[in-house]
Formats: structure tokens, sequence, C-alpha cells
């Protein structure tokens, strides 16, 4: 188990003692009152063993918490999904995962994307896709198969033109400019971003560089409606289904929109990038 996961698992103990010492109850008493042998509550407790949904379920009907059973159903299910490492997860390439990203991405209607860094998947030229991807399968040595990957990432992006989805997307001003791809990639990829800043479905917000941050653009995460949050690390995707844990990240999302320029000053951000790799290209 990864460190990550296992300290949710801990954490998740730490909520359940906290629930049995509000409600008045000993260990053995909770135990007793489940049918449970006596030492699976310090187990779980401590997060020596996984705790199931019928245990939570159970804890809370017996702690008389019935308004934390949602919540707690939703962190043990996560528990074992919550990060999954890219060598892992790409041992059979990028396309595969682009066509995971094509099964959640069709079955959300509201995406929230915040990218302090990168332009957004769905908001990519294929050089800008095959360039940052190159950079990704060397560094993590995975198989080489970007040709593809590009591909299935261009076939996602069908997804801004069917059905009654919104796209809500911030970016910072940083992402126009950092020199992850070359000049002349980056120059198509602008010129992209115009375009698609204009799309019906899609809201488009810049973040300018010396704009007041409501806060502070830690790292990138997507917000598929309000059932998943996904963070992409150097080493890992962490997937987040708490209902509390999402709250924490849709008021990030806020702040982060409100920071934002959109329409005319957003497109005015974009083309001012454009004419500063003038002398580049």
């Amino acid at each position: 188990m990864s460190t990550l996961a296992r300290q949710a698992r801990e954490a998740l103990g730490v909520r359940l003692r906290d629930i049995r010492a509000d409600a008045g109850l000993t260990g053995r008493a909770l135990a007793a009152a489940a049918g449970w042998h006596y030492t699976k509550i310090s187990k779980l407790e401590h997060g020596v063993i996984n705790a199931s949904e019928t245990d939570v379920i159970t804890w809370c009907r017996l702690c008389n918490t019935p308004d934390q059973e949602q919540d707690l159903v939703a962190a043990v299910r996560s528990i074992d999904t919550l990060i999954v490492e890219w060598r892992r997860q790409l041992r059979s390439g990028t396309r595969r995962r682009q066509k995971e990203s094509v099964r959640f991405e069709g079955e959300t209607r509201h995406f929230r994307v915040f990218e302090p860094m990168f332009i957004p998947g769905l908001l990519q030229t294929a050089e800008y896709a095959a360039a940052v991807l190159t950079s990704f399968v060397e560094f993590h040595r995975l198989p080489p198969d970007v040709e593809a990957g590009v591909e299935a990432r261009m076939e996602r992006q069908q997804i801004l033109y069917r059905g009654e989805r919104r796209f809500h997307l911030v970016i910072c001003e940083s992402a126009l400019r950092l020199g992850v791809v070359p000049p002349g990639v980056l120059v198509g990829q602008l010129d992209r971003l115009l375009a698609a800043s204009a799309l019906p479905r899609v809201h488009l917000g810049i973040i300018p560089t010396r704009a007041a941050h409501s806060f502070l653009p830690i790292n990138n995460f997507w917000i598929l409606d309000d059932s998943a949050v996904l963070i992409e690390t150097i080493s890992a995707e962490i997937k987040l289904t708490q209902p509390r844990e999402i709250a924490v990240y849709a008021k990030a999302f806020e702040r982060f929109a409100a920071s934002a320029v959109y329409g005319r000053d957003a497109r005015s951000l974009i083309t001012s990038a454009l004419a500063d790799l003038d002398d580049e290209v």
C-alpha cells in the first residue's frame, strides 16, 4: 500500500475513534453491540486493517451518527483507488490511459479544471500533446507509444462538441509562456487556445501573473461533476471521492476563478504571449 493510501486509512481510523468517543462508547461496548471481536475496534481506529462499507455503516448506526455515513462510505471506497503510480497505470502505454479518460469524461456533465502550468489536455494541439507525452514517457521509461497516445487524446477532444456538457477551465498566465514545448509548437497551441475560447461550452479563464491570487496555485486538479477530483503529480494520479474533499477543491476552484479574467481580457493575454514569441520562431 502506498504511503498516501496508508495515511488515508489511518485518518479514517481517527475519524471513527472520534465518532465513538463522542457517542460515549468504549471500544468493547461498540464491539459487543456490533457482534465483533473486541480487538477489531482498535485495529480499525489505528488503521491496521481496512474498514469495509458495512463496518462504517454499522459504526454510524451504533454511534447514532447517520449524517457521517455517506462521507465515511466514500472514504472507504476511495482508499484502494486513491493513488495509482504512473508506471503501473501506464505500463501498457499512454493510449490505454487516454481511452480510460474518454470513459470517465463521457460520464461527466460539468468539468471544472485548474491547470497552473500547462494547457489542459482537452485544449491541446497534437504537437503540444506530443511534446508533453514524449517528456513523460522518457522520464518514466514507459512504452514508446506517443503517436498512439496523441491520437487518443485528440479523440477525447470530441467531447467539447457533443452533448450538454459545460467546461470551466482556469489556467495561469504562466501556462501561456513556459518553455515546456518548442516556441513553434507553443505558437500553434496559443492559436488553438484562442479558437477554443470561443466555443459555446467552454468558459476559459486566465489568471494574470501579477493578479491578486485568492488562493495559492499549488497543484492542478480536475473536478468531475460533484463526484470526483483528479490530481496529477510527478509520480502518480490521485483520485478523491469523499464529499468533504471534493468540497475543499470546489472552494479552491471558486477562488482561482475569481482571480481569472475572461473573454476579451483573456484573449488579450493570449495574443500578448503570441507577440512575445515572434522573435523566437
